[in-house]
Order: structure tokens, then sequence, then C-alpha cells
């Protein structure tokens, strides 16, 4: 493996200002790297070789004009890049051409940045695992039967075998941090509406779930990384009208975690997911903070609101979409959208208590400023087991994950280390706004119990 390939994106910057490499080098050995290993994982859909290369050479030619200047990045296949089809890991969109680049390739663009490749992506990115009829199935690099997670799974596998440095995704239910737990690198779920969404795909104004949940963000192998992507990415955006100009930084977090190794909402937790709870609590506890073990406020009840919302826009979707997805994920979709009688709670009385769950999560964040959870309550599953078990099974999965989109909160997925061959971690979450302390504490985690990215991924 190329040395270079090894390199964060932040490193892999600071060496190209310096002169020490050249962008031409650092790009060819990603391409290279893609060549000798995404025939194991089908990661990578698309390779834009040329255009990167060209790219490179520009950047060589050029002065250092912006924070990722000459660095490769990766974008996932249901966010729009000029020249390169937006196919949501549908055949039907295969040739589905944007006519502008989404608001964070436009950035990370701005910032030097040089997409080099496309991402693989579950059918509408609906599945915990990425799989679809256009590109395939993305294998897990740790094993290959194993799912990589949804919908982001392309550019978590990319990013754990050095494939890519840095990677865009988005997340509605976990598909920024699902992925990033399955592989074994780190993903941020920015505070809602910090960073813009915006697509020349039709349908471009998004359903309700969409517009109060789903954001874009970044995935990489190192914290630092998401912290730049986050200051890159940040900000409003006239195609985005829910996204705001917020500051990043904040005053120090008070030093106080809880930490989430057991709750009555969902059952048992795995007992490798629990040690790694508790080792993030103690590595935070080492570093000065005070962790105390605790329940999250309402957790089953935040899962029915989530479960809701999406529910009554899937009996929208379904019709619509129907002729184009393939049947056994519109079975999984109808088994969705009838978990609950949307008529016991029709959706104006959904958002009372939407709100209600925030100012209750809120208050709750006076005391435990940082939370450190579960990001699965067990470690990543067969490949399909998402289809083959059904919305009971996913619905479990998804528990931990879904208070950060319903609540708009920021959450940052790190690892923890390995159990089984796979690998473990957690996830922080912090009220709104307050990115950085997510990423302060996860930093923590992370220099105490170090990085296991890029490997080589096993056939």
């Amino acid at each position: 493996m190329n040395e270079l390939v090894h390199r964060t994106a932040t490193e892999l910057a600071a060496m190209i200002r310096r002169r020490e490499v050249s962008s031409r080098e650092v790009v060819e050995a990603h391409l290279a790297r893609i060549a000798d290993v995404n025939g194991t994982v089908n990661a990578i859909t698309v390779v834009l070789a040329d255009d990167a290369l060209a790219a490179a050479d520009a950047a060589d030619r050029s002065e250092p004009a912006g924070a990722l200047h000459g660095v490769p990045v990766t974008i996932k296949e249901n966010i729009d890049l000029i020249g390169s089809a937006t196919t949501d890991g549908l055949p039907a969109l295969e040739h589905a051409m944007p006519v502008v680049d989404a608001p964070v390739v436009e950035r990370l663009k701005a910032a030097g940045a040089i997409p080099i490749a496309r991402t693989n992506l579950p059918e509408l990115g609906l599945r915990l695992d990425t799989d679809n009829p256009l590109r395939g199935r993305t294998h897990n690099p740790w094993q290959h039967d194993v799912t990589a997670g949804g919908s982001s799974g392309g550019e978590a596998a990319s990013l754990a075998t050095g494939m890519s440095p840095l990677g865009l995704g988005n997340d509605i239910g976990g598909s920024l941090r699902n992925p990033a737990f399955c592989c074994g690198v780190v993903g941020l779920r920015p505070t809602m509406g910090r960073v813009p969404s915006a697509s020349s795909i039709g349908p471009i104004d998004p359903a309700m779930c969409g517009q109060l949940m789903a954001t874009d963000g970044a995935i990489a192998r190192s914290v630092a990384d998401l912290r730049l992507a986050l200051e890159l990415l940040n900000g409003s955006h006239w195609r985005s009208p829910t996204s705001v100009d917020v500051a990043i930084a904040n005053p120090a977090p008070p030093r106080r975690v809880a930490a989430i190794v057991d709750t009555a909402a969902i059952g048992v937790i795995d007992p490798a997911i629990a040690c790694a709870v508790r080792d993030a609590g103690a590595a935070l506890e080492a570093a000065g903070w005070a962790v105390e073990h605790v329940e999250l406020p309402e957790l089953a009840f935040v899962n029915e609101i989530w479960m809701r919302i999406m529910c009554a826009d899937l009996e929208l979707m379904i019709p619509a979409v129907r002729q184009i997805v393939s049947a056994p994920v519109i079975d999984l979709l109808e088994q969705h959208a009838t978990v609950y009688d949307l008529a016991a709670m029709p959706i104006a009385a959904v958002w009372p208590q939407r709100h209600r769950l925030m100012r209750a999560w809120s208050e709750w964040f006076r005391q435990y400023p940082v939370v450190v959870s579960p990001v699965w309550p067990e470690q990543a599953f067969p490949a399909a087991a998402d289809l083959d078990r059904g919305i009971e099974y996913v619905a479990r999965m998804l528990q931990f994950v879904t208070p950060a989109p319903l609540l708009g909160l920021p959450a940052v997925a790190v690892p923890t280390g390995m159990h089984g061959g796979l690998p473990i971690g957690v996830q922080v979450q912090a009220d709104r706004w307050l990115d950085d302390w997510c990423l302060d504490a996860a930093a923590v985690i992370e220099a105490a119990l170090g990085s296991i990215t890029p490997i080589d991924p096993l056939a």
C-alpha cells in the first residue's frame, strides 16, 4: 500500500502545500489503490481519472488557495457532481446528469479538493445495507459477507481501504454513522440546517421528512478531517432554504458525559457494544471528564415519532417509485409504512410531540452536555439481513441513530477497536449547534483508542 493512501486529508493537504509531494502523485496513488482493491469491495462506482489528473496538474501549477488544495475526495452517487450521473442507486437514473454541483461539492471544490470517484449506495439510500441493481453490492472490507452499512456504505468502504481520504454522504436515519461504524471510520452528522443540501435532479423539493431530518455531511478516517470538512461545508446556501449561518466554535463544554450502556427501551445490547461505550467513557474519564451511566430520555417514543414521520411520507413515496425500485426494497418500505397506525396519531399531532421531545432533550443536555452511546446495539450484520429479517430488526438497529435526525442533533461515529474481526465503536452527541463538542469528545476517544484504518480488504 502506497504510503500516501495512509495519510489523512489534512495531512495530504499540508504535504501538498509544503511541496513535499505533488497533487498528481497523491491522485495517482489513490487511483492505483482503487485499481488494486475496488474489485474486492465494489465501493467505487465510477472513476473520474482523466478529470482528476487534469485538476491535479492544474493544482500543481498554481499556488495553494484552499484548505484541501490538490486533495482527492469521493462523492456518494446521490449528491450532484457535474459530469457524473446522480443515480441514487437506480437503473432508471443511470444517466441522470446534474446541471450544477451540489452545494457541498461546490464548497469542497472551492477549497481545492479534487473529486476522484463516485461511491455506492442502496436504492434511494433507504437501506442499512449497500446494494442495488445498478452497481451491485458493496462488501465490508473486514468481512466480505457482512454489510458495509447504509446508506453511505460505498464511502465508508472506500475510506477504510485507502481508496479515498475524505468523502461526502448524507444522513436521515444514520446513513453517515451506520457505515462508519460498520467499516471502522468516522462520520459526522452535523446539526440540521448547518450544512446545505440541494439537487438539480428531481424531485428538487424534498418531502417533509427530508426537509426536517436529512442532511449532507462528511465521512473520513480522522476526527481532524471531520472538523476541517465541517468548517468548509458550514453555512447557508441560497439553493437550500432551510440552511443557516451559525458559527462552529463554542465555549469549551462542561466535562460531563452521559454514557449509555443499557436501556430498557430496546432490550439487550451486545456485550461488545456495551464494552465499546465503557472504553470510550474510560478514555474521557482519563482526560478529566466526569462520566455517568444513565438512560436516554424517552428513547422508545423518540423512535416512534421518527418512524411516524417517515411512514407518513413513505405512504406517498411508494406508489411513485414502485416501478423503479426493486421488489424486495418495496416490500421493506411497505413494512415500514405499516409499523404504526397513522390514524391513531395523525401527522398534525406528531409535530407538537416532536417539539416537546426537542425541548425535553435540550433540558436533559443541560445536565449531560455530551452523550456517548452505541451506534447500533449489535455489530454489523450479515449481508442482506435487513431485507431477510424485516422491519422489526431494522427498527431495532436504528434506535440509537434516530434521535439525531428527529431532534436535529449533531452526532459523530468514532471507532473504539475490534471485536470478532469487525470494527466496534460509539457515537457522540450534543445539543443543536454544538457540533464542536461532539468533535472534541470524539477526538479524545480517538486519541486514546486509536484509528484502525486503512486496511487491505479481505476477499
